[in-house]
């Protein structure tokens, strides 16, 4: 299965960012092979508005069947979930530790966003 986290870095050693639309990367890794891509999302960072939207857009395109993040916002959920793919919030960690805690079945599914638009 590929699943994206919203990641500070681009090592799997890096912390989980807790912002989706504004993260700076998104690791995409395959949790049957344990392959690793990196999908850098600058064109978000300093948006005024749409990070969420936009990065949703870009995540679903990485034809992902999650997405593990610390926050995310209504829009950037509807266009996640509108595409197939399910949201995983409050990870934290490194991208190694927060692959392991999906594996494990420690992270939960969310049915919402966990924080409003606009959200720093």
């Amino acid at each position: 299965m590929k699943i994206a986290i919203s990641s500070q870095g681009q090592a799997i050693s890096s912390a989980v960012d807790q912002r989706f639309g504004r993260a700076k990367y998104f690791v995409v890794c395959d949790t049957d092979s344990t392959d690793i891509a990196v999908h850098d999302n600058a064109q978000n960072l300093q948006a005024a508005q749409g990070a969420g939207v936009q990065a949703g857009k870009n995540v679903v395109d990485l034809e992902v069947a999650a997405v593990i993040t610390g926050n995310v916002g209504p829009k950037a959920f509807a266009v996640l979930t509108a595409g197939g793919v399910d949201v995983y919030t409050g990870a934290r960690g490194t991208i190694a530790e927060a692959i392991e805690q999906f594996k494990r079945g420690e992270l939960t599914k969310v049915s919402g966003a966990n924080v409003d638009s606009h959200w720093v």
